[in-house]
């Protein structure tokens, strides 16, 4: 059998639904990471929440509260990034098992596609997994280069070091922050994917739910009403 014949085990509704999966992936994380000045995104405004974070640190004597916070952030990226490895193991060790999967979906949801299908639709989970993984332990790194940038900073608030030394910091940990947030919104539309199992037509409806609750966290939640008053 070629790939030609095993391509034709995928209808016309699952080459959309796939495609709107991937548009929307790609473009809300485009739309959050390059917001208009009119509608800032959360990710947006808690970067000059960053910058703020830094110019307070270079007076701040000590410094162990900002060591805690960002050792803090680096537990969240090291749990997630191991998370999504053993994600990544079992999504794996299923496609392994192809002809297992096939036979319980023809019980689940009385669907005969070949093992073929199932291993296809499995490996895209696989790839919004690993493409998570890699942006954790990417965004763990540079919480470690911040930190490091942050140690380097002058202790005398005055030294003509210390401000543009605290800004690179600022810049490395909104980098950082990036991409955990990537790696975040991965996980999400991984986790849509699991919805192609049950066929196209659910899959665009996990999509597009995954896709709502995205856009409401980053543009339209009560956390971004906060951090939009100016006046706290």
């Amino acid at each position: 059998m070629t790939w030609i014949d095993r391509i034709a085990f995928f209808s016309t509704l699952d080459v959309i639904a796939v495609g709107f999966l991937f548009s929307a992936w790609f473009f809300i994380g485009v739309w959050i990471d390059n917001p208009t000045k009119a509608t800032p995104s959360v990710s947006a405004l808690m970067a000059g929440y960053r910058r703020e974070w830094m110019r307070q640190m270079v007076t701040r004597d000590p410094r162990i509260f900002d060591a805690q916070i960002l050792a803090s952030l680096r537990q969240g990226t090291a749990f997630f990034a191991s998370t999504s490895m053993l994600a990544i193991g079992g999504t794996l060790a299923l496609i392994g098992n192809g002809e297992r999967v096939s036979g319980l979906a023809r019980e689940l949801i009385l669907v005969s596609d070949p093992a073929f299908v199932w291993e296809i639709k499995l490996l895209v989970i696989v790839f919004f997994l690993s493409n998570a993984f890699l942006k954790f332990v990417w965004s763990n790194r540079l919480f470690g280069y911040t930190a490091v940038l942050v140690a380097s900073v002058p202790n005398d608030a005055e030294d003509s070091r210390a401000m543009p030394r605290a800004m690179q910091a600022a810049e490395i940990s909104i980098t950082a922050a990036r991409g955990f947030n990537r790696g975040l919104r991965a996980v999400y539309f991984g986790m849509a994917t699991v919805a192609w199992l049950a066929g196209p037509i659910t899959l665009i409806v996990a999509t597009t739910f995954t896709l709502g609750v995205i856009y409401r966290r980053e543009f339209a939640s009560a956390s971004r009403k906060i951090l939009l008053n100016t006046q706290a």
